[in-house]
């Protein structure tokens, strides 16, 4: 066990050490501000504060994980060998840059926090982000920095045996309508089809009609080849399913609809089954609530996760609610746009609230990219080629491969084409 020598023990510090030691690295880890404790311990050990005590392994403390609130923190970003860092240590510190507080920040979403610009959806961009603005979106910064610090206590301790973590991959299949033309009822049946007449959409109108009749299966339901997929690999998937009613921003088929409900049930016996909540939902606890039931009670098991509409987060009222509703899992933490780690870290991580500043039980799996960010890339080799950069980038630190694929993804459409093939990539990446 790794023993750390502090001047105070506070909930950010324990935060930070726990997600670069034991989630990252695999070992535990506790702490002391006795300083005869920590000369007692003969095993594996640290001191973090503003001096080292003699001359053990020593990291130079930033004040970040010492404070309380929020205030307007100057960063200052510079290279580090491969990667970045920020919030220097100066001389004496066996590490450049304090990895812990520049954790801490990247994890709690500070900068989310603070004033920033929304998009029209109210999300927060990446283009508003350090990582963005200091060009380390596309790399796992705190995993790197977790494996120098591995690499810095190696060397103080060589016959400490760490434990070896393994390249994972947890694919999400997002469901916001698992049909376009089936069992929406006969008023939004029939406006679709004047819809497509009166726009000149007779390609469309041929589709929709095939399948409204039953000539034609509706291209929306890819779950038979979702299904195949998963039984063909021991990563299992987890399906989002949107089970709030119809609204402005949420197309969803009715709960009502026995194809619908049949649907996903037959899902859960092969992968996990979670909740899409709502647009509405995401900002009141009833609705949410409502909808967390009206899944379960399908499922007839506990939620296993939750994932927000149109990837939206209002931080720390979305996760709260989760908190609230005992929700173990939200899997919303990512940029709809843009491939890379909104967080920092390709390693689930735990919600810490900055206004109460303490750490929840809920467990945030972020996603690293999503099928919208792979159509900026014109050709299939360029998407293959980035998608193959990113796994990479995940491999070289051992971390999970979070990706998010839409059930359309995998349809006939020309917008989709070849994303199948990318979908099976990601999933063929664990036998690389």
């Amino acid at each position: 066990m790794l023993l750390v020598y502090t001047h105070k023990i506070t909930p950010r510090l324990t935060y930070a050490f726990k997600h670069i030691c034991k989630r990252i690295l695999g070992m535990e880890v506790s702490f002391t501000s006795k300083i005869e404790d920590f000369i007692a311990h003969d095993s594996i050990k640290m001191s973090y504060a503003k001096q080292p005590l003699s001359k053990e392994v020593f990291v130079r403390s930033h004040t970040l994980l010492f404070e309380q609130g929020l205030s307007d923190i100057d960063i200052t970003v510079s290279d580090w060998e491969e990667t970045r860092g920020f919030f220097t240590t100066g001389e004496g510190s066996d590490l450049p840059y304090d990895i812990f507080a520049a954790s801490f920040y990247l994890l709690s979403r500070y900068e989310e926090y603070l004033p920033h610009v929304n998009d029209d959806y109210g999300r927060f961009m990446a283009s508003e982000s350090l990582a963005k603005k200091e060009s380390f979106l596309e790399s796992p910064i705190i995993d790197i920095w977790a494996y120098k610090l591995k690499a810095c206590l190696e060397k103080r301790f060589p016959d400490y045996g760490f434990p070896e973590r393994h390249y994972d991959v947890k694919p999400i299949i997002d469901v916001p309508s698992a049909f376009k033309y089936r069992d929406k009822g006969l008023l939004r049946s029939l406006g679709g089809v004047f819809g497509d007449i009166f726009r000149f959409k007779f390609r469309q109108f041929y589709e929709r009609t095939s399948v409204l009749f039953g000539f034609k299966k509706d291209p929306y339901d890819t779950f038979n080849w979702l299904i195949n997929r998963q039984k063909s690999t021991i990563s299992k998937f987890i399906v989002f399913f949107l089970v709030g009613d119809f609204s402005t921003y949420d197309k969803s088929v009715s709960t009502n609809k026995k194809q619908f409900t049949s649907l996903i049930k037959s899902i859960g016996d092969y992968c996990f089954v979670g909740l899409k909540a709502s647009y509405f939902a995401l900002d009141n606890l009833e609705l949410l609530k409502k909808e967390k039931r009206r899944l379960e009670n399908i499922t007839n098991v506990g939620l296993y996760g939750i994932r927000n509409s149109h990837s939206k987060l209002n931080l720390p009222k979305t996760y709260r609610n989760a908190v609230e509703l005992e929700i173990p899992r939200e899997y919303t933490m990512g940029y709809v746009n843009e491939i890379g780690f909104r967080a920092g870290t390709c390693t689930p991580f735990l919600f810490y609230d900055l206004d109460y500043e303490v750490q929840t039980p809920l467990q945030i799996h972020p996603f690293h990219c999503m099928d919208f960010a792979l159509l900026k890339y014109q050709s299939q080799l360029d998407k293959k080629e980035k998608l193959e950069q990113l796994i990479k980038t995940i491999k070289n630190v051992n971390g999970t491969f979070t990706p998010v694929f839409h059930n359309y993804a995998f349809s006939e459409d020309d917008t989709w084409k070849g994303f199948k093939a990318l979908f099976n990539q990601t999933i063929n990446s664990l036998n690389d």
